[in-house]
């Protein structure tokens, strides 16, 4: 991969919308999910690959620093959004990110109108998004987790390793 070539994966929402229009004109889906993805980690990767099964394309909605620090708290995110969205873009099985401010992916969801809207199992009581994605002919599907990993985890393990080794 050419070390610019992951820029191109990062856009704004007005050219995802192209892009999303694009793959329709050729028939294909559009799979959309979205996270914080804060110390990228093997249950992300797991999770993403499974969203990208779900169709033709994967655009990502990552939270803005933001974003991340009003739903997480000011201690996160722990990389920056530039840095989490470009190794997002540099996975093979991502094709775009796309950075959003607020503290939901609605108002994304809605100016990109996925096919398909993939989130955790453990938000199954609440997928922002949901009604607009089905009220468009889409779908919602809800992946399986990978137990134990997290970045809270990852972060709570980090700062006990610290603790005990003074």
């Amino acid at each position: 991969m050419n070390p610019n070539e992951f820029e191109g994966r990062i856009l704004d929402a007005a050219a995802m919308r192209a892009e999303r229009d694009r793959l329709h004109a050729e028939g294909r889906t559009l799979v959309f999910t979205n996270g914080c993805f804060d110390l990228l980690h093997a249950g992300h990767v797991t999770y993403l690959q499974f969203a990208r099964a779900q169709g033709d394309a994967l655009c990502i909605g990552l939270n803005s620093d933001a974003s991340v620090r009003r739903n997480k708290g000011p201690a996160r995110p722990i990389v920056s959004q530039d840095n989490r969205a470009k190794l997002l873009a540099c996975l093979r099985f991502v094709d775009y990110v796309v950075i959003f401010d607020e503290d939901e992916p609605r108002d994304l969801i809605a100016k990109v109108l996925p096919d398909v809207l993939v989130k955790g199992k453990d938000w199954a009581r609440y997928v922002s998004g949901r009604e607009i994605v089905e009220a468009n002919g889409g779908r919602v599907v809800l992946a399986d987790m990978v137990p134990g990993l997290s970045t809270t985890n990852i972060v709570s393990r980090i700062l006990e390793t610290g603790r005990g080794s003074r």
